[in-house]
């Protein structure tokens, strides 16, 4: 039996045994104001800070949010350093970096990966409907790179945050409903 369910040039069929057990815990992006930054993805997209790390001797710090039920709520350890490793033990977890000071810096700003020298594009959300959050998002004034009826590709959205990086709103099912599953 195959171990991937697609085909494509370079996978490996037999990895090193090592590897058992590796998950994707987080993906780390720079913010210039934790303010903005935290309002943003507790308020308008709904995630929970699950730890703040503060590396005083090092000026900066770390914001780890997630999207959480009330079932994994449960789970969150009160104990700090439970909540440490419970963090780095989960997926899907989002960590905001912020070097203090950029906040007050005219200069400061980051690269979103979607102009040239193009890199990094962006992060993704689903959402159980993505035209309805759309609309929510319109109302908040978030703002859009792409609404779910723009382009070729109906019913996928991309909104930037307050520091210019992409989100993409896609609803699980949505292609699938679509013929294009």
């Amino acid at each position: 039996m195959a171990r991937h369910f697609d085909q494509a040039e370079g996978l490996c069929e037999q990895p090193d045994a090592e590897t058992e057990g590796y998950r994707l815990n987080h993906t780390m992006l720079r913010i210039k104001d934790p303010r903005r930054a935290l309002d943003f993805y507790t308020r308008i997209l709904g995630m929970r800070l699950i730890r703040r790390l503060d590396f005083e001797e090092m000026s900066f710090t770390l914001y780890f949010l997630a999207f959480l039920d009330e079932a994994d709520s449960q789970k969150v350890p009160a104990d700090n350093g439970a909540r440490t490793t419970w963090n780095f033990g989960r997926e899907g977890v989002l960590e905001l970096t912020h070097n203090w000071g950029d906040e007050a810096n005219p200069e400061v700003a980051f690269h979103d990966g979607n102009s040239e020298p193009k890199g990094f594009g962006h992060i993704a959300i689903t959402v159980p409907d993505v035209y309805r959050a759309c609309e929510r998002f319109e109302q908040l004034g978030v703002d859009f790179v792409k609404r779910p009826q723009d382009g070729k590709m109906q019913g996928i959205a991309f909104i930037r945050d307050p520091d210019g990086y992409w989100i993409e709103v896609v609803q699980a099912n949505l292609l699938e409903q679509q013929g294009l599953g």
